[in-house]
Parts: C-alpha cells; sequence; structure tokens
C-alpha cells in the first residue's frame, strides 16, 4: 500500500483541526503537495479535495472556528484561512463542457471523477489526511518514479478542454520531467495554434512560470522546436535564443538566482520598440514593461562601467543588461546608488543666474563625479569651481 510520508506539514495542528471540521472521510490531500512531498521538496501550498459542498464547508468551519474565505465559490472553492497558512478547499467536480479558455463544471461525489479532469497523472494523486494512504487513479505514482510528465487520458482532448495545458506541459516538464513524452509532445505541436484564443494574462503567467524555474533551457528549445514559441513569442528568433541560453548559463556559473523578466528579456531583440510591443501584448506591470524595455537598449559599452549604468537606469536594470551580455555584477553587490551632492541652488549662490546655465553646469558636474566613480562633496565642490572657472 503505499502511503505519502511523514512530512512536517502532515502534523500540523491546524490542518489536523481543518479535517477534523471536514471529516476525515470528506478530505483528500492533492495535487503538488502530494507530488511534492514524494519528491522530497519544500511545500509550499496545499490543497484539500472533498465531496462536500462549497456552502457545508464554510458551515462546518464556521461551527469549528475557522475563517473562511469564498474565493471561487463558483467554481467550488473555498479558503480556509490558517495559521500554518491558507488552504484551499474545492468540491469535487467534473466537467459539463469546455471551450479551450473557459469550463463549466458540475459538482461531482467519487473522488477519480474529480481525478480524471486533471492534466497529468502526477497532479491526480490524492491523500487520506489520517492515514495517508494515496489513492492513485491514472498511474501517477510509476511515472513519478520515472519523471515521465503523461496527460491523463488523450492528450489532444485534454488540450482541447484547456489550451493553457500545452504551456503547462512544458512548465511540468522542466520541473520534472525526463524524456518527453511522445504523445504530449505530438498534441502539443499539432494544437500549438490554439494558443492564440488565450487571454494574454494566463499566456504570460504559464511563461514567465516556466521562465522562473532553475533550468529552463530544454523546456524552451523543444518549444522552438515544436512551434509552441513562434505562437506566443514570434520575436524569440534563433539568435534570441542562443542569447537565452547563454543567460541561464552564465546565472548558474556566477550563482545568480534565475529572473523570469530578465530571461524574458534576452529572447527579445535588442530593440525597444519590440519590447514595448511584447509588454503591451502580454500585459505586463508597468515594472516588468520598464525592464524589458531597459534590457533592449543594452549596448556593448555597458561592462566598461557598471555603477554608471546602474546610476542611469538602476541597479535591477543594470544587472539585467551585465547578465545579458555575459558580465560579472561583483561591482553592484552591497552598492546603492548615491545621490549627487550638490544642488541647483548652491550653483546661484555662486553667482550664476538661475536658468539654462544652471542645469548645464549641474549636468556638467555630473558627468565628470560619474566619470570619477561618485567621489564624496569636498570633490564636486573642486569640479564645481574647475566647471565655474572654465565658463
Amino acid at each position: 500500500m503505499n502511503r505519502l510520508p511523514q512530512a512536517a506539514w502532515t502534523k500540523r495542528k491546524d490542518l489536523a483541526a481543518l479535517v477534523a471540521a471536514l471529516g476525515p472521510d470528506n478530505a483528500r490531500y492533492v495535487g503538488g503537495a502530494v507530488r511534492d512531498t514524494l519528491l522530497g521538496k519544500d511545500i509550499h501550498d496545499i490543497d484539500l479535495a472533498t465531496p462536500l459542498l462549497p456552502h457545508a464547508v464554510i458551515d462546518r468551519c464556521k461551527e469549528a472556528g475557522i475563517r473562511t474565505v469564498p474565493t471561487g465559490i463558483d467554481h467550488g472553492t473555498v479558503t480556509a484561512i490558517l495559521k500554518g497558512g491558507p488552504v484551499e478547499i474545492t468540491t469535487l467536480r467534473h466537467d459539463v463542457s469546455t471551450d479551450g479558455r473557459r469550463a463549466t463544471v458540475a459538482f461531482a461525489t467519487e473522488w477519480q471523477e474529480d481525478a480524471a479532469r486533471r492534466d497529468f497523472t502526477i497532479n491526480a494523486l490524492y491523500a487520506h489526511p489520517e492515514t495517508l494512504e494515496i489513492s492513485d487513479y491514472f498511474g501517477g505514482l510509476a511515472d513519478l518514479d520515472v519523471r515521465h510528465v503523461r496527460f491523463i487520458g488523450d492528450p489532444h482532448e485534454r488540450i482541447r478542454e484547456d489550451h493553457l495545458r500545452i504551456l503547462r506541459y512544458f512548465r511540468f516538464q522542466a520541473r520534472f520531467g525526463d524524456e518527453p513524452n511522445a504523445e504530449a509532445v505530438a498534441a502539443c505541436q499539432e494544437l500549438a495554434h490554439t494558443l492564440k484564443g488565450l487571454s494574454r494574462e494566463r499566456v504570460a503567467m504559464e511563461l514567465l512560470g516556466i521562465f522562473s524555474l532553475p533550468d529552463p533551457r530544454g523546456a524552451v528549445a523543444l518549444m522552438a522546436q515544436l512551434g509552441v514559441l513562434a505562437v506566443i513569442l514570434p520575436e524569440a528568433r534563433e539568435r534570441e535564443q542562443a542569447v537565452f541560453v547563454a543567460l541561464v548559463a552564465h546565472e548558474a556559473a556566477t550563482g545568480t538566482p534565475g529572473d523570469p523578466v530578465r530571461r524574458l528579456a534576452a529572447l527579445l531583440p535588442p530593440i525597444p520598440s519590440v519590447a514595448e510591443a511584447v509588454s503591451a501584448r502580454l500585459r505586463l506591470s508597468r515594472a516588468q514593461r520598464a525592464r524589458l524595455v531597459c534590457a533592449a537598449e543594452r549596448r556593448d559599452t555597458d561592462a566598461g562601467a557598471p555603477r554608471a549604468l546602474a546610476y542611469a537606469e538602476g541597479v535591477e536594470g543594470a544587472r539585467d543588461r551585465l547578465l545579458i551580455a555575459g558580465q560579472t555584477t561583483r561591482e553592484l553587490d552591497g552598492w546603492e546608488v548615491p545621490e549627487l551632492p550638490l544642488k541647483g541652488g548652491e550653483i546661484v549662490q555662486r553667482g550664476v543666474s538661475a536658468g539654462p546655465d544652471v542645469a548645464r553646469i549641474l549636468r556638467a558636474v555630473e558627468a565628470r563625479w560619474i566619470a570619477e566613480q561618485f567621489p564624496p562633496r569636498e570633490r564636486v565642490m573642486q569640479l564645481l569651481d574647475e566647471e565655474l572657472a572654465a565658463r
């Protein structure tokens, strides 16, 4: 009999209280918490499945003094707010109809019926909260043992239900997979065009999720080979893919944590207007858009003066540009961007009329201050004296 190994999270008292409120036979741990515990990975999110209807879940939690939030009640999800962290509780479901973008669901009563609507076998593992016995309806345990990412049932059917599962396949393949599943690969290739119908936010979320993984190079290469990358990111041509591969290798070699926005920037040509267009298309945040545009403005001279670059673009932007170029960022470690210790009013006090001349002198002093690697105020005042004398 397969059982979930004891882990710190399985011994949480607040979880035990939640299970008691629902009834042990009305709850099963499911999905990532089960899968990752079996792999010995850290657990961040805990999900429970239950045959109880959402309002019954809320009522039982209320009776036990457990606060809930109806985070997705129309689709059967209620979040229990526990001391050790929130837990999502979702009523068993089956799909009534799907169009590749959204599904109409009905509540179910059988665990296997709920498992059948999930995407991959390794995500359809359920564990009893008290006995920790695992229910595996589609061979997920065997697939997990050999690091095989496999759709439940027909991959074409699963993808037609939700086109985003194409990108989810590559994300899970990068995280857990060994050799790609031939049927899954064929389905992703054949149905790649369906990704065009998805909301840009959903595509961006999955894409950045792939780029957040420790080493997404294999997944991205496979996406390019199958024509998936060309559908969602046509700007990522062979040259850009080579830059991306080099960046991930450089991050690993220098012990730099991988950053999804930086990696996305590496897959784009160094053309600011392209970065703007991609940011708009993927509905990225203003901060993400600013980073992509900054990275697209990279130039060969960046490596010569990392701190000057950071002064102009910010430390984060400078790191992005240097790392994409395969350069070191050691000069920026622990360094904070300084403020020029000179104000325009001080120049006016030295006899210069307020106006364009003050701005020109201030810019000249600032340029020399940057070139001299940000010396203290005493030197700045000497530079001011020299500029005023020259004027």
